[in-house]
């Protein structure tokens, strides 16, 4: 009888040792992945570019780039500053290029760099981040209608390539298919989404 108990207590000592374990393996892993994340900086990233220094127009650097529309076939001229335009009933300023065009139509990249996030969800919706290959500009597009085949974080992109296509998604009127563009001069490498806002609409004027 005796044997029997000591039997039942090595199990349950071991049950509790089993548990223990997993419990710090666990730990272990969540800890894991918060450093990777904050390494990465994708811990705590908005929805839309974080502004952090007062809105500017391009520098001589950024004119300098001959960025491209990023909406296949939109010319200059038919363009309209909407940099400072209010939203959300006065709560928040734009600070973004809304660019008009069919549904369906190309989003191409401003320029060559790096997609550092895609995000599906929120005011954006659909939504690209793109670095230059200097970390020092980040080119936002949202309310994609879907992205291009194959589009994947960490990818190097070409000026001109395709990232997605206009649409509707997030907080965009369903009847007016648009994409929503920004530009931000980033302030923190572990952030990219975090920066000084700068009106796109002067680099086509």
């Amino acid at each position: 009888m005796a044997r029997r108990a000591r039997g039942v207590g090595e199990m349950r000592g071991l049950v509790m040792a089993g548990l223990v374990a997993g419990a710090a393996l666990v730990s272990v892993l969540s800890v894991a992945r918060v450093i990777l994340a904050l390494r990465s900086g994708t811990i705590g990233a908005p929805e839309e570019p974080e502004a952090v220094a007062p809105a500017s127009v391009p520098d001589a650097d950024l004119r300098g780039r001959s960025l491209l529309i990023p909406v296949q076939g939109v010319q200059p001229g038919a363009l309209s500053d909407t940099f400072d335009d209010s939203r959300a009933g006065g709560a928040r300023v734009h600070h973004a290029l809304d660019i008009l065009a069919p549904r369906g139509t190309p989003v191409l990249a401003a320029e060559a760099g790096r997609v550092v996030r895609l995000h599906n969800t929120g005011a954006g919706g659909i939504t690209v981040y793109e670095v230059d290959p200097a970390g020092r500009y980040g080119y936002y597009y949202a309310h994609l209608d879907h992205y291009a085949d194959g589009l994947a974080e960490g990818q190097t992109v070409a000026r001109g390539q395709v990232l997605g296509y206009v649409g509707t998604t997030g907080n965009a009127p369903p009847g007016t298919p648009h994409l929503h563009f920004a530009i931000y001069e980033i302030t923190d490498p572990r952030r990219p989404w975090r920066g000084r806002p700068i009106d796109p609409f002067p680099l086509w004027r």
